[in-house]
């Protein structure tokens, strides 16, 4: 008796949902969840005539920053989808905030699809300089104040952007009816973590075959640098960054670059601290902490590649470090290494120059691809 009544109160809620959102509720519950093994802001189910993909607010977790509805141009739009940001896809005429956003469509074979930039002077990618400069992409100024008439012109079908906490939102492009799809990756805590959202970059530009493929190959190969490093019969301490102004910025023992040390075996020093992004420090501070460390990465952006004589002569308090002294300092030219382009996406590759430098037993053939030794002079 109890088993039927229990039976006939669930047939009537059923009967009463059906009633109150008849598809539109089925399609919120079917559907193929797809199995993300290292994004935590993100959620992809594909059901039948769409995917819905929501994001988490990174600064409030227990929220959704976006919930977007991507649905086929090739098919008309589904009745009744549950509410989100519909955008139409494949994406053919995006604008596109990023350098590092642009430089995976480029990996992903998807380029043409981009139609405008912001922030053309730091896209160090020839491809899209030069259909700039013919006019086949649109430069559409800054990113913090962007020629709305030339994207009014473009009129592109989506626009990619960072979301940033407490930004009071994005002005008056948010007034022109396109979809905008916030690129939260940044805020994930690991590095395969923000190389994952490429499946969902990958099924905006229907390629999600290549990008799930990619991904693959990056998460594989990261996998065999980090259990090279872990059978290393050496392990090196590593500091990193430089002195801005009277601040040091380190990465966070919780950022993904702490975690890129982590699996690189390497003894950092802010191992145990708890942020998730850079942390200032004084420099007698980093002195004190890491002044003997045996490694040290540097990153800057210069016309010519930085010597042992100009980190002297930026800061003469830089050859008291260890590794200044025993001329282990390695440096990164961003102004012709593709290091921000490339490596938020392919944290495989960057790994295997941490594991070679942090590992004097591991040389790979290919060598260091974003580092390299500084000169003398």
């Amino acid at each position: 008796m109890i088993r039927i009544l229990l039976l006939a109160i669930v047939s009537s809620a059923l009967f009463l949902s059906a009633c109150r959102g008849g598809s539109k509720a089925s399609s919120h519950i079917d559907g193929d969840t797809l199995s993300l093994h290292y994004a935590v802001l993100l959620t992809i189910v594909e059901h039948d005539g769409f995917t819905r993909v929501d994001i988490r607010n990174p600064w409030d977790t227990l929220k959704t920053l976006h919930t977007y509805l991507l649905v086929s141009r090739e098919h008309p739009i589904p009745a009744h989808l549950p509410e989100g940001t519909v955008v139409p896809v494949p994406l053919s005429r995006s604008l596109v905030y990023s350098s590092v956003h642009a430089s995976l469509l480029q990996t992903l074979g998807r380029i043409e699809s981009i139609g405008g930039v912001c922030d053309l002077k730091y896209i160090h990618i020839p491809e899209i300089q030069q259909a700039c400069t013919e006019g086949q992409i649109a430069d559409c100024g800054s990113s913090l104040s962007p020629d709305i008439e030339r994207i009014i012109r473009l009129s592109p079908d989506a626009v990619l952007l960072s979301p940033f906490e407490n930004s009071g939102g994005y002005g008056r492009i948010e007034q022109l009816g396109i979809p905008l799809v916030e690129c939260a990756d940044y805020m994930e805590t690991s590095p395969l973590g923000r190389a994952e959202w490429m499946r969902f970059y990958g099924r905006l530009y229907g390629v999600e075959k290549q990008a799930d493929s990619l991904f693959s190959v990056v998460d594989s190969c990261y996998q065999v640098m980090r259990q090279r490093a872990a059978q290393s019969s050496a392990s090196l301490s590593v500091l990193s960054e430089m002195k801005s102004g009277s601040a040091w910025y380190v990465p966070g023992g919780r950022s993904t670059m702490g975690q890129l040390y982590r699996d690189a075996c390497g003894r950092y020093f802010m191992a145990d601290d708890y942020h998730s992004g850079s942390v200032p420090l004084s420099f007698e501070t980093v002195f004190d902490e890491a002044a003997d460390a045996d490694v040290w990465l540097i990153k800057y952006n210069r016309p010519v590649d930085m010597t042992y004589d100009d980190l002297r002569t930026e800061y003469e308090g830089y050859t008291s470090f260890h590794a200044f002294q025993h001329r282990h300092v390695y440096g990164c030219n961003t102004n012709r290494i593709p290091y921000y382009e490339e490596t938020p996406f392919r944290p495989d590759l960057l790994l295997a120059d941490f594991v070679q430098m942090l590992h004097p037993d591991i040389q790979l053939k290919e060598g260091l691809r974003y580092f390299s030794p500084l000169k003398e002079r």
